[in-house]
């Protein structure tokens, strides 16, 4: 693992080789209008949490998310197997007409089943975590008075770079793309990409295979004052 300081602050930048993999597929066919945004974004000015929060009333929320099969189910199930002993958690899966990624995260015992909760979007799932997120609220405020978890994970659908979590829903916000799209994908850039805590670049690995250049992707370090390659 290697650190690099570059521009930015606060953010991590991470590479992982063949860490985090998807073992379930999705659908994503959705139509509705999306919050009008005039640039991709900047780390410096993304939205930042309310000062003050009240985490008896809504646990400490980690919202994780991504475009479809970048590895967000999988990191979900990683960090809970690794933290569960030593910390009180939660998960709250987001699809939008099944229960496939609680599904997934129950069958391979995350955490016991009546911590894993499942929102079934039936839209967009872009809207459910930031312009109508009541429904994903209100099941971390329900999870928070029954259990008192410390952490939970949020988990969102499988979206597009232009989705990211609003700041009165997500305390820290992950955001997983993977190389299978080529080196494109992190530079276009967009709210998830810029505006996220820690922006995980997985499979890289893969690269050869589908024809990306990591020395195109490496150039995002600069964006972000702490940059480490995980080698799983």
């Amino acid at each position: 693992m290697s650190n690099r300081e570059s521009g930015g602050e606060n953010c991590v930048f991470l590479e992982v080789r063949g860490a985090i993999d998807e073992h379930h597929g999705h659908s994503h066919e959705h139509g509705h209008t999306h919050e009008h945004m005039d640039s991709p974004g900047t780390f410096l000015s993304r939205e930042l949490p309310p000062s003050r929060k009240d985490f008896h009333k809504r646990a400490f929320t980690v919202g994780i998310g991504g475009p479809v099969g970048s590895g967000k189910t999988a990191l979900v199930l990683a960090l809970s197997k690794y933290m569960r002993e030593k910390h009180n958690l939660c998960i709250v899966t987001n699809d939008i007409f099944t229960r496939e990624d609680w599904e997934f995260l129950v069958k391979n015992k995350a955490l016991p089943e009546d911590r894993i909760r499942a929102v079934e979007t039936g839209g967009c799932p872009h809207a459910a975590i930031r312009e109508d997120y009541s429904l994903n609220l209100q099941i971390v405020k329900d999870l928070t008075q029954e259990y008192k978890p410390e952490i939970i994970f949020l988990e969102s659908g499988g979206d597009n770079l232009a989705a990211n979590f609003s700041r009165d829903l997500a305390d820290y916000i992950i955001y997983v793309i993977d190389v299978a799209g080529g080196d494109k994908i992190p530079r276009k850039g967009g709210p998830g990409i810029t505006e996220s805590d820690l922006l995980v670049i997985n499979k890289v690995d893969l690269a050869s295979a589908v024809g990306a250049d990591l020395k195109v992707i490496r150039l995002l370090k600069f964006w972000f004052k702490e940059y480490r390659l995980y080698d799983h």
